[in-house]
C-alpha cells in the first residue's frame, strides 16, 4: 500500500456499528497494516471533552446549529492531530462516525441543510472524504429495542428522530454507492461480518 487507506463505519444507534467496528480493526491488524482506529467525536483530548458536551443527557436546550458545531469542532481537531497525519504516513484509518453522521442526524434528524453540512465539513477537515463506508442497516424500530437504559443524549431521542436519521443514512448510501457499502444488520454478528470482510478484501488486499 504506498498511500494511506481511510474507512469508516456509520449506522443508526442500536445497530451494531461499534462492535462491527472492533472487528474491522482488529482483521486489518492481524493482516499486517499499521492502522489507527479512532472515534467521531472525540479521539483527541479535546474531542473527547467536546464530545462530553454534545452527549451529556442534562444539555436538554442544545440549539442544534450549536450541536452540528461542537460535532465539527470535533472533527477538525481529529482530522488535523490524528487523522491526516496517520493518511500521509501510509497508514489505515478507520473511523467509527464521520461526516455522514452529521448528515444523518443532524441534516434529516434536526432538519438543517444536508448541503450545507457537507460544505462546512469540507472546510472544517480540507475535502477529506473516505475512501470505503460501511452503513450497518437495520429498521430503526428494531435498533431502538437495544438503547433501553441509555445515558446518552442523542441515543434518547425519540423514535420519530431515529426514523429520520435512517432515512438520511438511506439516502446518502443511495446517493453515494461507490463508497458506501449497506450491510444488512438484522443477522448475526458473524454473517454481518462475512459480508464486511468480502469489501475490506477488496480495498486492502
Amino acid at each position: 500500500m504506498k498511500k494511506g487507506l481511510f474507512i469508516t463505519v456509520e449506522g443508526t444507534d442500536g445497530s451494531g456499528k461499534t462492535t462491527q467496528f472492533r472487528l474491522i480493526r482488529d482483521y486489518i491488524r492481524e493482516k499486517g497494516f499499521d492502522i489507527v482506529a479512532v472515534r467521531d467525536p472525540g479521539g483527541t483530548e479535546i474531542g473527547e471533552k467536546i464530545r462530553g458536551i454534545i452527549l451529556d443527557p442534562e444539555n436538554t436546550e442544545m440549539e442544534r446549529r450549536t450541536e452540528l458545531l461542537l460535532y465539527t469542532a470535533s472533527r477538525a481537531q481529529l482530522v488535523a492531530q490524528l487523522i491526516r497525519p496517520a493518511l500521509e504516513e501510509g497508514k489505515v484509518v478507520v473511523c467509527d462516525r464521520f461526516v455522514d453522521s452529521n448528515v444523518a442526524y443532524q441534516g434529516y434528524g434536526r432538519g438543517l441543510s444536508p448541503e450545507f453540512i457537507f460544505e462546512l465539513n469540507k472546510a472544517v477537515t480540507d475535502s477529506l472524504c473516505p475512501d470505503l463506508t460501511f452503513f450497518f442497516d437495520i429498521d430503526p424500530k428494531i435498533a431502538i429495542t437495544r438503547l433501553q437504559n441509555s445515558a446518552d443524549r442523542l441515543e434518547n431521542e425519540s423514535i420519530d428522530f431515529h426514523k429520520r436519521v435512517y432515512d438520511g443514512y438511506c439516502k446518502i448510501a443511495s446517493d453515494f454507492p461507490g463508497r458506501v457499502k449497506r450491510i444488512d444488520c438484522t443477522r448475526s454478528i458473524e454473517e454481518v461480518f462475512e459480508d464486511v470482510k468480502v469489501y475490506l478484501d477488496e480495498i486492502i488486499g
